[in-house]
């Protein structure tokens, strides 16, 4: 066997355990809910775009665990512990391997699949009361203070380092996810 042919089965068979792993894993499970409208945003104000959309209706239609405001407070979590850093971080070598490998699969296919009904790990249990109001009005806050934050970045609790153009497309890409289960009601 040549150089060449181990170097691309190795590579073949490394890319094939790592799906693996991550189908095992849990980070790249189907959307739970029913409805899923396939929202696929690269960045933060696309995602915002499509938050002050919804903020609008009167009603909105679901399949999520999570409630509208319990949504998108799980969301602000995300953003702000890019910030000040993840409650519980897996471990390095997962960070760098099956977490690496995730963040690398959804940013090729520009969208995140992950079980939308799994809180953060560590994060503060989500209020099941907060006015819709006041949960956008923290999403909000977080992409502005993510926006403006020159400061160095926390690792993500799963993928690890991420740059700050990575960390925005992560978020971009959670927020589609999580915003695809509601809609309008007619």
């Amino acid at each position: 066997m040549t150089t060449e042919f181990n170097s691309e089965r190795r590579a073949y068979l490394t890319r094939g355990a790592t799906l693996s792993a991550l189908a095992a894993g849990g980070m790249l499970t189907a959307c739970a809910a029913d409805r899923d409208r396939g929202l696929q945003f690269s960045t933060l104000a696309a995602a915002q775009e499509e938050v002050t959309r919804l903020a609008q209706a009167p009603a909105l239609d679901s399949g999520a665990v999570f409630s509208w405001s319990q949504t998108l407070e799980h969301c602000a979590q995300s953003i702000e512990f890019s910030i000040s850093g993840f409650p519980e971080p897996k471990s390095a070598l997962f960070q760098k391997t099956v977490g690496a490998a995730a963040f690398s699969v959804f940013s090729w296919r520009g969208k995140m699949s992950h079980n939308l009904a799994e809180p953060i790990p560590g994060a503060p249990v989500l209020a099941g009361n907060t006015p819709a109001a006041a949960a956008v009005e923290r999403l909000q806050k977080a992409i502005v203070a993510f926006a403006q934050w020159t400061g160095d970045l926390k690792p993500h609790f799963a993928y690890g380092e991420l740059t700050k153009s990575e960390y925005e497309q992560a978020h971009a890409m959670h927020l589609a996810q999580h915003l695809s289960v509601f809609d309008m009601r007619a």
